[in-house]
């Protein structure tokens, strides 16, 4: 079995940087979660041409490189919860009903080689409607399961190393995980009513927090004095968060350590949140959201009342920023204006009182450098070569 970046989500910036099936969207990524139910690795990855030397230095398996079997089953990244129980012949394929996207199919070696060249089934496969809403094609496609990946993922996913310190408050009923590594400080409350926690190897909560579940706590992150983190939260590794979060997926190193208030938001690496700066997730009629993921870009409705801000990779936001409801930052952009930044932010744009600069390469690879830094991480080569492609597609 393979997983495949078909391309076709308009997931916004988080994509810039990772296929499909890297993206956490819940505490798992999607290909995590399709090996937990698969329960043995995966022979392979095929992504867009410009991600696969990046995506070849993370993957476990080959990157655009069919196995020598004969016969292939080939899963789409973007399947929000894949089905243990599917059962597929060869030459069979199940589709998305309401899009038509193929969902998983199993074909021949080079039919699969065709299908993952061209993106269409090849005409002998037979196709049927597995169901609707089974691909993720929008930010809020995720922030709308968030509260089911989560609880299915701590479900799937069960730490073998596990206690609950005796000194912890623990309310309600749904299981609490703690790995035995986990610092738990005083005066931590670990609220189960509404779902499961899960709290990592290396995770520090500091004194005075509250969790809520459903939540997941990744490796080594840092959860700081009187946080309050609110149910449907997942905060991937080695990030640092206070003040009030919910409903949001934090990919991982990032920060928003300060005051401030993050709701129904998706985070992507290396973001840095300045003091005091808190984001809308509900508009002043209490109507649906609309979103606009590109600056030149249509509005899409979200079906939803309530959604924050996607922010993507290597963003920064200066202290006190504002952030409107339905927001879209694009990557390496960094926010310094007194006034909330428009609805759609270009990648790698410089704002501030005086206007709108493109951040220049040259400094802009600078501070990720620095960042990585801090966090005893070196961008790689390939990663290098991505960021500057993207600056040179998005800025000319």
């Amino acid at each position: 079995m393979i997983i495949f970046d078909d391309g076709l989500g308009r997931l916004g910036p988080m994509t810039d940087l990772r296929a499909s099936f890297e993206i956490r969207t819940g505490m798992l990524t999607t290909a995590g979660r399709l090996a937990l139910v698969r329960r043995e690795p995966l022979a392979g990855y095929w992504v867009p041409r410009h991600l696969a030397a990046m995506v070849a230095q993370r993957a476990r398996a080959p990157v655009n490189q069919l196995p020598e079997d004969e016969v292939i089953s080939c899963v789409n990244g973007r399947w929000a919860v894949p089905d243990s129980a599917l059962s597929l012949e060869p030459g069979e394929a199940v589709l998305e009903a309401d899009s038509g996207g193929v969902v998983a199919a199993m074909m021949r070696r080079d039919e699969a080689r065709e299908f993952l060249d061209s993106g269409k089934l090849p005409d002998q496969i037979k196709r049927r409607d597995l169901g609707s809403g089974l691909l993720y094609h929008h930010p809020w496609d995720v922030l709308r399961r968030l509260s089911e990946t989560i609880t299915r993922d701590i479900e799937a996913d069960r730490l073998l190393d596990a206690k609950v310190p005796s000194d912890a408050s623990v309310v309600g009923q749904n299981p609490v995980e703690v790995h035995e590594t986990a610092v738990l400080g005083p005066f931590v409350v670990l609220d189960a009513e509404h779902g499961p926690i899960r709290i990592d190897r290396g995770a520090v909560i500091r004194p005075g927090a509250v969790i809520c579940g459903p939540c997941a706590i990744g490796r080594d992150a840092v959860i700081v004095d009187r946080a309050l983190i609110k149910p449907d939260t997942v905060i991937g590794p080695v990030c640092k968060v206070g003040g009030e979060v919910g409903g949001t997926i934090f990919q991982g190193y990032s920060n928003k350590s300060h005051e401030g208030h993050l709701g129904d938001s998706w985070v992507g690496k290396w973001v840095n949140f300045g003091a005091g700066t808190s984001n809308s997730n509900l508009l002043n009629t209490y109507g649906e959201v609309t979103m606009q993921l590109e600056p030149e870009g249509p509005l899409h409705h979200t079906g939803l009342r309530q959604v924050g801000v996607v922010v993507g990779d290597h963003v920064k936001f200066a202290i006190e920023t504002r952030i409107m409801t339905g927001c879209v930052v694009g990557t390496g952009a960094m926010i310094a204006t007194t006034m909330p930044p428009p609805r759609a932010v270009r990648r790698f744009a410089w704002l501030t009182d005086q206007g709108e600069q493109v951040h220049r390469f040259d400094k802009f690879i600078q501070t990720v450098r620095t960042m990585m830094g801090r966090r005893d991480k070196t961008p790689s080569d390939a990663y290098v070569d991505a960021l500057r492609s993207l600056h040179e597609r998005c800025c000319g």
